[in-house]
């Protein structure tokens, strides 16, 4: 499935028997991670940006453990939410179209839209309160600084990097034409930048007014995607935090659009956006010599 471009290779753990921690058959995050770096080769396996397990889960209505295509795991990713509340609602896992996911940020609230044929084409994501503490992005910063606008070296150039965290760091840089960003070269080096612990998700932005913005990300652990769920809400929150846009807009990414709103009373950031099921089938293991 797919959320705008942005492809996983989804695994129906609904019985329990594989990807968690307690799993029977396999449990082993190594294995798990070096799964996803085998499926997730678009030249010898079957193609996409990691692995997304679909799990049971104890406190919400589903879990969600996703494996970027480099083998890291990843906290949760906005696009995934919205096909794994597709898959569930369509596969007649549930009814409901107000459903909880369990992630390893925090528990997401997912509001499905059906479409015709009564299946899911659209999905709101209340994608929960965007974190602007350097400390817990986390970002090194100066003593003092905020995650507003932080000055950071890459190579001969100077840019200013608005840090947000969505449940996984962003670093948000602002251009005045997305055009000429060598998204590939700056977006490794700043993923890599010694002012991320834990790495980050770079996005490039350019504001074509106060309710739209085009978009390309370089996501931790994948390279650059078609599109970022959680990339578009922390771009969406940026910009509005630094007073470009309203608290309402559309972002505009290579895969397509999501519309972003950010309710400031409430602090919740919600994501709207398209879920998209591709092929599905079976796959036997023992012929990627894992």
């Amino acid at each position: 499935m797919h959320g705008l471009g942005n492809d996983y290779i989804y695994i129906d753990c609904m019985d329990g028997s594989f990807g968690g921690a307690d799993s029977s058959i396999i449990g082993d995050d190594a294995r798990l991670a070096e799964i996803s770096r085998k499926l997730s080769d678009r030249h010898c396996g079957i193609g996409g940006d990691g692995i997304i397990m679909i799990l049971p889960s104890d406190s919400s209505d589903f879990r969600m453990r996703m494996f970027n295509a480099d083998g890291s795991e990843a906290q949760m990713c906005g696009n995934a939410s919205r096909c794994i509340g597709k898959y569930v609602y369509d596969n007649g896992y549930t009814q409901k179209c107000d459903i909880t996911l369990e992630t390893l940020s925090g528990v997401k609230y997912l509001h499905l839209i059906p479409g015709k044929g009564n299946e899911i084409e659209s999905v709101c994501v209340n994608m929960g309160a965007p974190e602007l503490e350097p400390a817990a992005i986390p970002v090194t910063v100066e003593h003092g600084q905020s995650n507003v606008d932080i000055t950071c070296k890459v190579g001969d150039a100077v840019m200013a990097v608005t840090a947000v965290s969505m449940g996984n760091p962003h670093g948000v840089v602002f251009v005045d034409n997305l055009d000429e960003v060598d998204v590939h070269g700056i977006g490794r080096n700043l993923e890599l930048h010694p002012m991320w612990p834990e790495r980050a998700n770079i996005e490039f932005a350019q504001v074509i007014s106060p309710g739209e913005i085009r978009m390309r990300v370089w996501e931790r652990g994948s390279g650059e995607t078609m599109a970022c769920g959680t990339g578009a809400c922390a771009t969406a929150v940026a910009a509005m935090l630094t007073g470009r846009t309203a608290d309402e807009v559309t972002v505009h990414l290579l895969g397509g659009d999501l519309l972003i709103r950010w309710d400031r009373e409430a602090n919740r950031v919600y994501m709207t956006g398209s879920a998209t099921y591709v092929f599905g089938g079976d796959v036997e293991l023992d012929r990627f010599a894992l």
